[in-house]
């Protein structure tokens, strides 16, 4: 059976409409709406009535609570289907997309996502201004977060799911992103998308204010931290942006203090600069117990470095010299090159026996 979750807060003029237009998508089906409901004016009045008049709707009225995602996640709790689905009650979500949702999940697809950014699917239910925020969120959390990477609409409202990928899994979501949490924390094979265009908000205003925003970037921070695989990422950036700092200094300290060559003091301040980023990373970044020796490990990570090196002045070159992309841009290009290249090389390779499969996979996902 498929239940559909709805979280609500003053919504009283589209709560019907909304329950008949799913009522249609899905006739045929198994299936029940569940209302999560926050509201503080005629809302649940509405939900009383419609209730008693159709056995397929139940809500839920929460006092003195607020939240998008922790309705969500209640309604995850109380939902008798082992099919789920999550929509707004604004309608900018159209239930006629439930039925390809559903269709997708019946093929063997555990997370299907409502996208409006796949071929089909519009955003035009935004103002020019969301767009950007939400452009901004999108990006922000592609750049923090490998596992929402391969979706094109990670922060979508709209989606379906078999029960199982959320059972048993400590879902603490803040503010208004259930999605992000279930991408990081739940237990699917890979997310599938549906199409859909995003239709302008009908009745009260969004909900969307700064409050949200700021809510948006701590559940971001919280998700990094909680997730190994990308917290040990950030902190072999942390590491690097130190190992600028003390490259600088000895590259100063050698040409001033002691008046070396320039080029013997780049030299020599880049292998102190490597060779305190290699202790750095491996008390720090990959904390694990290791199984190699600690010379065997400095080895590795001097070789990586040297290749990325390579990489960086081989992409700068490229850039620069033949696209004629100015050289500060170009050097940006080859440093996020070669960073990504050391790091993927070091967690391969130079600390390899500490690396473990993701923990959301499921064992015959592969």
């Amino acid at each position: 059976m498929l239940t559909v979750i709805i979280p609500t807060y003053n919504e009283e003029q589209n709560i019907v409409p909304l329950t008949k237009r799913i009522c249609r998508s899905l006739r045929g089906k198994a299936f029940e709406i569940l209302f999560v409901d926050d509201s503080n004016d005629g809302t649940t009045k509405v939900l009383e009535e419609l209730s008693r008049g159709n056995p397929r709707v139940r809500f839920i009225h929460r006092q003195n609570q607020r939240g998008l995602a922790t309705a969500v996640v209640e309604g995850f709790r109380a939902a008798r289907g082992d099919v789920l689905a999550v929509m707004d009650a604004d309608l900018q979500h159209p239930p006629e997309v439930l039925p390809h949702l559903l269709e997708s999940i019946e093929k063997g697809n555990d997370l299907v996502i409502a996208s409006r950014f796949v071929p089909g699917g519009e955003d035009g239910g935004l103002t020019p201004f969301r767009r950007v925020i939400s452009l901004t969120a999108r990006l922000m959390g592609r750049l923090a977060l490998k596992k929402i990477r391969p979706v094109n609409d990670p922060l979508s409202g709209f989606f379906m799911l078999k029960k199982e990928v959320i059972e048993d899994v400590p879902l603490s979501p803040l503010g208004w992103k259930i999605l992000m949490e279930v991408l990081v924390r739940g237990r699917y094979h890979r997310p599938a998308e549906v199409p859909y265009v995003f239709e302008r908000r009908r009745g009260n205003h969004s909900k969307m204010n700064l409050a949200e925003q700021v809510n948006y970037l701590r559940h971001l921070v919280r998700l990094v931290l909680s997730s190994p695989e990308d917290l040990r990422f950030w902190k072999f950036c942390l590491v690097g942006t130190t190992g600028v700092a003390v490259n600088m200094f000895f590259f100063l300290l050698f040409t001033r203090l002691f008046s070396l060559d320039v080029v013997l003091s780049a030299l020599l301040a880049t292998s102190l600069a490597i060779f305190g980023n290699f202790l750095l990373n491996d008390l720090f970044t990959w904390a694990q117990q290791k199984e190699d020796h600690l010379l065997s490990r400095a080895v590795k990570f001097y070789l990586c470095s040297g290749a990325g090196m390579v990489i960086n002045v081989a992409v700068l070159s490229a850039l620069h010299c033949y696209l004629r992309i100015p050289a500060i841009l170009a050097n940006g290009a080859g440093i996020l090159a070669s960073t990504a290249w050391n790091y993927y090389a070091n967690n391969r390779w130079t600390w390899a026996s500490t690396t473990s499969p993701l923990a959301n996979e499921k064992p015959d996902s592969r």
